[in-house]
């Protein structure tokens, strides 16, 4: 069964900008509407919803009552003339909203392309894996202002290439070594700051130095939220691998901030659950979550995924440390690691 691609995102086409989430707090709303202002600069048509304020009732770390959330939410994704849908951000319990949203409905409609990281995975990853539809894993809309730099595609360029048509970025060598962001006291910078330099590494025991190649249908996201989800009803990797990946995948991992010994507790699970039964290799991001000079967030990869006997490329600009990678979950993807070569081609077939 084949993957649904949505149609290639046009300038004129309608963003809905909504938080299934956290909302945006009254000192970053300056970001958030130079942002939506910076689509519609573009040539979009912004839908901003109701849901994207900090919530004004109790308890505020989401953008408004789970049913309200899930409504708005579900309304963009079936409403017709919506191509795209990109929350702010992404927050801290977005999985309360999963028994709301009827995938069904969503399966039935025509495509719209969702856009996030975070915690924003906890809908995404099950959208794709529940529907068959892909989602992009990679800058929300705070981020959207951003100029990426060479080798990283922006998500609207992503967004806007036709099924059958191939996505091809490479490590632009360059990450920010402090920090999130700068938007908080200048609302309109659109430059990353990009001060250190490096680019992927090999995890997998005895492999560190030699050239990899690995391909699969790419899917994945935050640890910290998926790890709740790997191998229940809205996470089967089983039954998605059954529809749509029979030759295998492309997992990327997304480790945001926990420490190193909760992300080993937590790929352990992962791996105890399945979700690693049919993985050609691994993608890891790079990560400021804390590790110890005993245990790093490295070595929690290697404890617990490290006997699966696949590659394992860590430091990929796929998690929380800017730039940031837009990746299509669903498509097919190939990894290649050499001595001057980092990259990932997608194909959407």
């Amino acid at each position: 069964m084949p993957i649904r691609y949505p149609a290639p995102l046009r300038p004129g086409d309608r963003i809905g900008v909504t938080s299934p989430s956290s909302g945006v707090a009254d000192d970053l709303w300056p970001r958030f509407t130079y942002a939506v202002q910076s689509l519609r600069d573009k040539g979009f048509e912004v839908v901003v919803g109701e849901f994207n304020h900090t919530s004004r009732h109790r308890p505020s770390h989401v953008s408004g009552p789970r049913e309200d959330r899930a409504a708005e939410l579900m309304a963009m994704l079936l409403d017709p003339a919506i191509r795209a849908v990109v929350p702010p951000w992404g927050g801290e319990t977005a999985i309360d909203l999963l028994d709301l949203l009827d995938f069904d409905a969503i399966s039935a409609a025509e495509p719209t392309w969702c856009v996030g990281f975070s915690d924003s995975s906890t809908w995404l990853t099950p959208l794709t894996l529940t529907t068959g539809i892909a989602t992009i894993h990679g800058q929300n809309l705070m981020d959207t202002p951003y100029a990426v730099p060479d080798g990283i595609r922006h998500w609207r360029d992503v967004a806007a290439t036709p099924p059958g048509g191939e996505i091809v970025q490479r490590s632009p060598g360059v990450f920010r070594t402090t920090g999130h962001d700068d938007y908080a006291a200048h609302p309109t910078v659109s430059d990353y700051a990009l001060d250190g330099r490096g680019s992927w590494v090999r995890l997998d025991a005895g492999h560190e130095d030699e050239p990899v190649t690995f391909s699969g249908r790419l899917v994945g996201g935050c640890v910290e939220t998926v790890s709740f989800l790997a191998g229940g009803r809205f996470a089967d990797l089983d039954a998605f691998a059954d529809a749509h990946a029979s030759h295998g995948f492309v997992h990327v991992l997304d480790i945001a901030e926990w420490a190193a010994t909760d992300i080993c507790r937590a790929l352990h699970a992962m791996r105890l659950r399945g979700w690693f039964d049919r993985s050609n290799g691994i993608l890891v991001s790079r990560t400021r979550a804390p590790g110890t000079a005993d245990f790093s967030q490295h070595d929690a990869v290697r404890d617990a995924l490290g006997m699966l006997g696949v590659p394992i490329v860590a430091d990929v600009e796929c998690g929380h440390v800017p730039p940031y990678l837009a990746l299509v979950q669903g498509a097919d993807t190939t990894v290649v690691l050499d001595h001057d070569e980092r990259t990932i081609t997608q194909r959407l077939t």
